[in-house]
């Protein structure tokens, strides 16, 4: 398939353009600007809504994961309307850029987020589950409602709610794990708060099984079988990288550093289930957080 992929600059984007050509695909970067990644790119600029749509004539599948950063700071006003605006209006717009062609592609597969349920405590969550309150669950029920312009243009569209994506290339692990290396990790908050976690190599997988299947459609939670607490989390980083784990931050400190960011990103309990994923038969390659750290921090753990 010829597949358009954006947020190519991302870490999930830039590992799917590696991957997608291996696997015989022609992958093709939507950018800002060109020489922002190596290889075939097409140009856009959402907030003016400017795309080359001839560029777009011939592609098969898009993958959609372009939005502003959410854990790069404090949610200023202006932060929060860069978030949702980067979700809502440039889905929209690529969508209806896309049902506008003389071929529109056969699959839209657009990222959401588990931020979609919410706080939940320990409720287990599936893809049935509603949706939750706060910011980040308004955000996620409009970017996904922003995809059904696809739908309308006859465009199979799966929406993957992700969970936090662990990575030795970045991301949230990243920053995660360096208060560990400097032996100053700890529980963060009661520790009771679930973490719903997936490496970065099922993602992928998870993502070429939505583009290929297309009995795959509407909302998938791309997570990992088993999620797990904050205190079990800090408990396996802490073991992998052969640190202590004796430093807790306590919840008002959260809210005092990073507040409503904090409060909803670090604090917040999201306990959610591949139902679907498991339901068709996925097999994960790291099922379980002790292999997935193993995977993703070998490096530290061969030192």
């Amino acid at each position: 398939m010829r597949i358009l992929v954006t947020g190519a600059t991302g870490l999930i984007g830039k590992a799917l353009l590696n991957r997608l050509p291996k696997e015989g695909h022609e992958a093709v970067g939507l950018v800002r600007h060109k020489g922002m990644i190596s290889g075939p790119v097409i140009e856009w600029d959402p907030e003016n809504s400017v795309i080359d749509k001839a560029g777009l004539e011939g592609i098969e599948g898009v993958v959609h994961l372009a939005g502003e950063n959410i854990a790069s700071g404090r949610w200023t006003p202006d932060k929060k309307r860069r978030i949702l605006e980067s979700r809502v209006q440039g889905t929209r717009f690529l969508c209806e850029a896309l049902s506008g062609l003389t071929a529109p592609p056969r699959v839209l597969v657009s990222a959401s987020a588990i931020g979609y349920y919410g706080d939940r405590g320990e409720e287990i969550l599936e893809e049935n589950s509603g949706a939750g309150t706060g910011f980040l669950a308004e955000v996620c029920q409009q970017w996904e409602a922003a995809a059904v312009i696809a739908e309308k243009a006859g465009i199979r569209v799966v929406r993957l709610r992700l969970g936090v994506v662990l990575s030795e290339e970045g991301g949230a692990l990243a920053k995660m794990a360096t208060p560990f290396r400097l032996g100053l990790g700890g529980v963060i908050g009661n520790g009771r708060a679930y973490m719903s976690w997936i490496t970065l190599e099922d993602v992928l997988r998870v993502i070429g099984l939505a583009l290929a299947r297309e009995e795959i459609r509407g909302v998938v939670n791309a997570t990992a079988p088993n999620p797990v607490t904050n205190r079990e989390f800090t408990a396996a980083i802490g073991k992998a990288l052969h640190r202590p784990a004796m430093f807790p931050m306590p919840a008002w400190a959260v809210r005092l550093v990073f507040g409503e960011m904090g409060r909803e990103m670090l604090l917040a309990s999201t306990r959610v289930m591949p139902g679907r994923l498991t339901g068709m038969g996925f097999v994960f390659q790291y099922p379980s957080l002790d292999t997935a750290l193993g995977h993703v921090l070998k490096k530290d753990v061969k030192r």
